[in-house]
């Protein structure tokens, strides 16, 4: 397993396999001991095993950096926080302006990526979608965030065509990456929108995709700090994803018992807040497929992702997803984010609250 962890105040990679014999695979833990066998320290694009003893873990902690392929400058950030330990996985948007790069970032970094499904920015993978069809507007763009959930509801949309562009995507993001996306959420969380979760659920199920994201975050209604209008937003999203469980879990796919995300966004990311929301993922209830028991223990590690938007604002006029950059990327708060997570003290909380950072194969 790769995650990362901070040790004598540096960044160390650890490569262990996590037990997972109580749902019947074949993979054996690392920490039976409470011990990881070598640590793999990244110097100058090299892996460098040293030995180390580790403390057992509470919590296996998904990093996941959005938004992979927006854009050059994004990419970049995005790398720069994966090899910092910021990170420990990405989401590629395989319509970005910058898709292709992203990928080839991703190979030469060995870093862990799956697919961002976008329906609602930019234009269409699939090529009969992109000139005439219920997911596009008069220019070919999608709908937009709050376009998209509008026409929703108003039944304009063909889930038929839906399907179609998913399994595009999922095959765009083979041909650029070689392999099948290791998880596969929702840009703007529209996977688990009426109607389009289940026809998410099937191209998942079908493509025996493993995970996805379910984005329920606990501590979510006591963040005085977000406004009126995300606050209903997120409300929203919290509902669809509470009504996407039983579609998910039909169709066999996993998740990890807690998501983070919503109340750490933007200038909202903090040392303060992040450790926060990880109070309130350690003191949740493992209860998904994810969930795990280290050998020798019976406390369950608590599985989570934490959902981040690293990078460096983009340049206007450059990158999108076929419409230029939106005010979010081109801000300050993706530099914010970026900076938050590099910083020492982030890692040294990981340390303190024994959260191992991982990839969603790790799970």
């Amino acid at each position: 397993m790769l995650c990362t962890y901070l040790h004598g105040l540096k960044l160390f990679i650890l490569e262990c396999s996590p037990n997972r014999s109580s749902r019947g695979t074949e993979r054996q833990s690392a920490v039976t001991q409470q011990r990881f066998p070598s640590t793999s320290l990244i110097m100058s694009g090299q892996l460098h095993r040293r030995p180390a003893i580790m403390p057992q873990p509470r919590m296996m902690l998904v990093v996941t950096g959005d938004d992979f392929g927006y854009c050059p400058r994004r990419n970049q950030g995005i790398v720069d926080c994966f090899q910092a330990g910021g990170i420990s996985n990405v989401s590629l948007l395989v319509n970005g302006s910058a898709a292709k790069q992203a990928a080839d970032l991703a190979k030469r970094h060995n870093i862990p990526i799956g697919l961002h499904a976008n329906l609602s920015e930019g234009i269409p993978v699939c090529p009969s979608l992109q000139q005439s069809s219920t997911l596009v507007n008069q220019h070919g763009f999608f709908h937009g965030k709050m376009g998209f959930r509008q026409a929703l509801k108003r039944g304009e949309l063909s889930m038929k065509q839906v399907e179609l562009e998913l399994r595009a995507q999922v095959g765009l993001f083979v041909e650029l990456n070689g392999h099948l996306p290791e998880h596969m959420d929702g840009h703007q969380h529209v996977h688990v929108l009426p109607e389009v979760r289940e026809v998410f659920a099937k191209v998942v199920s079908d493509l025996r995709i493993p995970y996805t994201r379910v984005p329920v975050e606990p501590g979510l209604y006591s963040c005085p700090w977000i406004p009126a209008h995300l606050h209903k937003f997120y409300k929203q999203v919290e509902k669809d994803a509470l009504d996407a469980i039983p579609v998910f879990r039909r169709h066999g796919i996993r998740w990890p018992d807690v998501y983070l995300g919503l109340t750490t966004m933007g200038q909202n990311m903090s040392i303060p807040s992040l450790h926060r929301a990880l109070s309130y993922a350690l003191a949740a209830n493992p209860s998904s497929s994810t969930s795990s028991s280290v050998q020798g223990s019976h406390q369950p590690v608590v599985t989570a992702e934490l959902m981040v938007h690293p990078g460096y604002p983009s340049h206007p006029k450059e990158g999108g997803c076929g419409e230029g950059p939106d005010d979010f990327s081109q801000s300050a708060d993706r530099q914010h984010e970026l900076s938050v997570l590099k910083d020492p003290s982030v890692l040294a909380l990981y340390c303190q609250e024994r959260v191992q950072l991982c990839a969603f194969r790790d799970l």
